[in-house]
């Protein structure tokens, strides 16, 4: 979490993720440090992202897409996500469930790809 000052005040600065939506729409939202990506999703009203078991790991329904040049900077995927992602539609390289991406300062700027999960 960040501070900014501007004048005689102090700003909390949240990290920013970066979603393209289905419809092609950009756009860029205040996450909470602690929530997953997935979550922040939801809060928003991210079509694409449905969550079906909630953030359990237990479906691919926050299945998206990481930008290439974040792919190094977020967590590993465990065994468990690489496993349900083969349940989930047109898997690539970029894929991950975002259930499993906990939103840190780290990742102020994160870009994300939304996946078609309702199709």
């Amino acid at each position: 979490m960040r501070l900014r000052h501007c004048g005689a005040h102090l700003f909390l600065v949240m990290p920013k993720i970066i979603f393209h939506c289905l419809d092609g729409e950009r756009r860029e939202i205040d996450a909470s440090l602690g929530a997953t990506v997935m979550e922040t999703a939801i809060d928003n009203d991210i079509d694409g992202i449905v969550a079906e078991c909630g953030g359990a790991c237990a479906c691919a329904t926050c299945h998206s897409f990481v930008d290439p040049e974040w792919a190094d900077r977020v967590p590993a995927m465990s065994d468990m996500e690489d496993a349900m992602l083969d349940s989930a539609l047109d898997r690539d390289d970029r894929s991950r469930l975002m259930c499993q991406i906990e939103v840190t300062e780290a990742l102020d700027g994160l870009e994300v790809i939304v996946a078609d999960n309702e199709g």
